[in-house]
């Protein structure tokens, strides 16, 4: 058990800096291929943040664990945004200019709804997984040519910025991009061991486990990101990098899940956290969207989506103490 611990905290150390690493170079060798600034904030960096949760997710189904990969789906979305923003607002109160945010946060809300109805009946199949895959992949070219007619966006000129103090040559960006993944791999791997390990040892569900500690574990990259961009002013990349990862959560890390290890979807999924997720959606989706002027998250909104994740948490321990066990 010790040794399993041991490689949970090593596992997320080098999971959140190789991540950071990876963004890093992904994104200024992208900026050398060409690619315009706001399609690298929408596309690049959202992949760059969700790549833990991905790379976890698919070592976990391979493992035969495909619950910790939909804790872990499901789990960052919740941390995302109840935690990473409700810190980030407490900071500094995040305003919201970009149109292209505008557009995105529907769009989640949407994808949180499928999520529900894909899952209703019970099993998430390979023809789910297939489905969200591909929904990923149309993601991505909606993410591009939504890039290519906003030019001038807030979002753009914030990625500018943050490009322009990340600037490295393009040597040193293959290099970071490299380094980073293989990182990346590795840490998750250890990462997952480890989570297992303890799971089995608790008698906690692989849900549960993925839901609480592998969920925080791979929203760090995420936590560290927004609280950079907001405290440099970058408001706008500081919620992007939380929607677009949350809506690559969905597609993505729950379709990877579903394509190698098809399984039966416990009733507590539907029943609380789906709920969870999609109450703290439509939550953020009226505080950010700013109907009639600027979103705004402020400083009592960020307390509030704290306490959201503190009690959520809490409920999933009493469940497990109670012996429900997730």
């Amino acid at each position: 058990m010790a040794l399993a611990l041991f490689a949970i905290v090593v596992g997320f150390a080098v999971l959140v800096w190789s991540a950071d690493r990876f963004v890093d170079g992904a994104a200024a060798t992208a900026k050398y291929a060409g690619m315009s600034s706001l399609i690298i904030g929408m596309v690049i960096v959202g992949f760059g943040t969700s790549a833990p949760e991905m790379v976890v997710s698919a070592f976990a189904a391979a493992d035969g664990k495909p619950g910790l990969a939909l804790g872990n789906g499901y789990g960052s979305n919740i941390v995302n945004i109840s935690l990473v923003l409700g810190i980030t607002a407490l900071i500094t109160p995040i305003v919201v200019h970009s149109k292209i945010i505008r557009k995105e946060l529907p769009l989640l809300a949407a994808l949180g709804l499928f999520s529900g109805w894909q899952l209703w009946d019970g099993e998430l199949s390979r023809l789910d997984g297939i489905v969200l895959l591909a929904g990923f992949f149309g993601l991505i070219g909606w993410s591009v040519y939504a890039g290519m007619r906003a030019r001038g966006d807030t979002l753009e000129q914030e990625m500018d910025q943050e490009l322009t103090s990340h600037a490295m040559t393009l040597r040193q960006a293959i290099i970071w991009l490299v380094v980073g993944l293989a990182l990346l791999i590795v840490s998750s791997r250890i990462l997952v061991w480890g989570a297992v390990t303890i799971a089995e040892g608790l008698g906690v569900s692989d849900l549960v486990i993925g839901l609480t500690i592998v969920a925080l574990g791979t929203s760090l990259p995420e936590l560290a990101a927004s609280v950079a961009a907001v405290r440099k002013g970058e408001h706008d990349i500081a919620l992007g990098n939380v929607i677009g990862s949350n809506m690559f959560n969905l597609l993505a890390v729950v379709g990877i899940a579903g394509v190698i290890a098809p399984t039966s979807v416990l009733p507590e999924v539907l029943s609380r956290d789906w709920p969870t997720m999609m109450g703290l959606i439509v939550g953020l989706f009226v505080m950010a969207y700013g109907f009639r002027k600027p979103g705004r998250i402020s400083r009592v909104q960020g307390l509030l989506l704290v306490a959201v994740y503190i009690v959520y948490n809490s409920y999933l321990g009493y469940s497990v103490m109670g012996g429900g066990g997730g």
